[in-house]
């Protein structure tokens, strides 16, 4: 296992989450000593809602940039089309009225016959409904008319607006007509019915003549030359009535006929193609922003997962002793150039300088340091990495045991087999420490034996390789399933590291607890990707404060 070229990476395909056996429920029953954080966090407020969308900012940037495409995209696909317009000048008909004209003009364009028309003319078999949606007609005063139609090409919304100006004003021409046609019919039929009546008067009159007189028959007489007076005046006024239809009424109808015309010819209305392309841009920029920010700030409303210090301290029953700030997830380097880590290696710098502070002392047997990660693998394993190296410069014998599924901590080292063997870092030699994949809860070198750990010739391995060691680093998950009685064989002391986020309050608790419950002294907390806006101390929760 020994390379003297070696360099210290993050390995590709190692996850970076902890394995989701029974945390997936988040069911560890806490104790009442340490109570868990209340899940609905601190009341939200404009600096809690800003840190959230300062969190999300690549999430929102992207759907504003996919809003962005749709809105381009859309206009590429249903690009907008082209119009024209046309004026006509109408000539009021005798029987339409003045007040009303306007409306009735309107009415009138926008009916599904004058579509029909209109398609008629172009010749063409589209869905009278969508080709009325295709145009308008807004009257402009009394007589004048605007129909501004629209089309994919400006020569087809010309022969559209045009069309529908021909079919209106022949539609309009024949209701006048068929007006003037059923005024003329009904006075004629009344003027028939007035004379049939005169007829009938007379020959009653005729009749009682030839009677002998009396004083009935004169009465009877005198009502029916009464009659025929008033039916004789009605028949006169209506035979004028006609006379006048067919001498006014008539010409007038013509005239407002051959009088209402286009007055202006359709023409293409101005088309910018660039308006619409930053129109339709904006209007997706604008809803994919506002989208995203609002997805950010009701999951942030929503979410049960800590991310304060004081509410990490509280459901885990510990200080937190150290928080830092987000790190990237990217390979790690620490060749024999000693060169510094990439972007964000100060801040594992940082968890490594604290871990190192609070290793315990050694007395008779090794100093044991346990970091104990809640959820992210990444950031613990390239802590305790770096930790190992550090020491191992001091000049200090240092055994790391890496507990966790796929030994992330141990492939950072470039020792990810199973065994016991050494490596040399940076010309610092480590031991590391992998159990077999089906150790699930190995027992290690120290005296105090767990009930529920498995002693193996693993752990006869490295007790051998820590009685000349002076510094025992263990990387361990701790899971419900199992238990946490094997830590208190692994270390005295223990670290746990939670990343802001990711846990919710029954997590961190249930954690904490396993770790007291292994008599295992819980040291504090280190708190990864801390929000700038977290003002909080981050104190424990002891009965006695409450």
């Amino acid at each position: 296992m020994n390379d003297p070229d070696y360099t210290l990476t993050w390995p590709d395909g190692t996850s970076s989450g902890l394995p989701e056996r029974l945390w997936v429920g988040d069911d560890f029953t806490a104790s009442e000593e340490y109570p868990p954080a209340d899940a609905t966090g601190p009341l939200a407020s404009l600096r809690f809602i800003m840190a959230a969308i300062r969190r999300r900012t690549r999430f929102w940037c992207a759907t504003a940039a996919i809003g962005l495409l749709a809105g381009v995209a859309f206009y590429v696909l249903s690009p907008p089309s082209y119009q024209a317009s046309t004026l006509l000048l109408l000539s009021p008909g005798p029987y339409e009225n003045v007040t009303t004209v306007q409306n009735d003009y309107q009415a009138m364009a926008q009916t599904r016959t004058v579509a029909v028309r209109a398609l008629h003319r172009l010749g063409l078999q589209e869905d009278a409904g969508s080709f009325l949606a295709s145009y308008s007609a807004i009257p402009i005063t009394e007589r004048v008319v605007r129909i501004t139609a629209s089309a994919p090409s400006s020569q087809q919304a010309v022969q559209r607006a045009n069309a529908v100006a021909a079919a209106f004003l022949a539609f309009r021409a024949g209701d006048l007509q068929a007006q003037q046609k059923l005024v003329l019919a009904s006075l004629n039929q009344q003027v028939s019915q007035a004379q049939q009546q005169l007829s009938s008067l007379d020959s009653q009159i005729s009749q009682l003549k030839s009677q002998p007189s009396s004083s009935d028959q004169q009465s009877q007489l005198s009502s029916l030359r009464t009659q025929r007076a008033s039916t004789q005046a009605l028949l006169t006024n209506l035979q004028q009535s006609v006379t006048g239809n067919q001498t006014t009424i008539k010409p007038a109808t013509v005239a407002a006929v051959k009088s209402s015309i286009v007055l202006d010819a359709a023409t293409p209305l101005p088309h910018s193609r660039l308006k619409p392309l930053l129109r339709g841009a904006a209007t997706g920029l604008i809803a994919g922003l506002a989208l995203g920010i609002g997805i950010v700030v009701i999951q942030a409303l929503v979410s049960d997962r800590l991310r304060r210090r004081d509410e990490v301290a509280q459901a885990l029953g510990a200080s937190v002793q150290l928080s830092v700030p987000a790190v990237r997830r990217h390979w790690w380097s620490l060749g024999r150039s000693g060169r510094r880590p990439a972007a964000n290696g100060a801040e594992v710098e940082r968890i490594a300088g604290y871990l190192a502070r609070v290793v315990p002392g050694k007395s008779r047997a090794v100093a044991a340091l346990a970091v104990v990660p809640v959820d992210d693998l990444q950031v613990p394993a390239l802590s305790v990495a770096s930790l190992a190296v550090s020491l191992g410069k001091e000049g200090r014998r240092v055994v790391v045991a890496d507990l966790c599924d796929g030994a992330p901590a141990a492939k950072v080292l470039e020792a990810g087999d199973p065994g016991v063997g050494a490596v040399s870092v940076q010309d610092t030699r480590l031991v590391v420490a992998v159990p077999e994949p089906g150790d699930m809860a190995p027992s290690g070198p120290l005296h105090r034996r767990s009930a529920r750990g498995q002693h193996s010739s693993f752990s006869d391995m490295v007790a051998d390789a820590c009685a000349s060691a002076d510094v025992l680093l263990t990387l361990t998950t701790l899971d419900p399933a199992l238990g946490g009685e094997h830590l208190a064989t692994w270390a005295t002391d223990a670290v746990a590291m939670v990343t802001a986020g990711r846990s919710s309050s029954t997590r961190v608790h249930g954690v904490g607890e396993m770790i007291r419950l292994s008599r295992t002294r819980l040291v504090s907390a280190v708190l990864v990707g801390a929000d700038a806006v977290d003002d909080s101390l981050g104190v424990s929760y002891t009965p006695e404060t409450v």
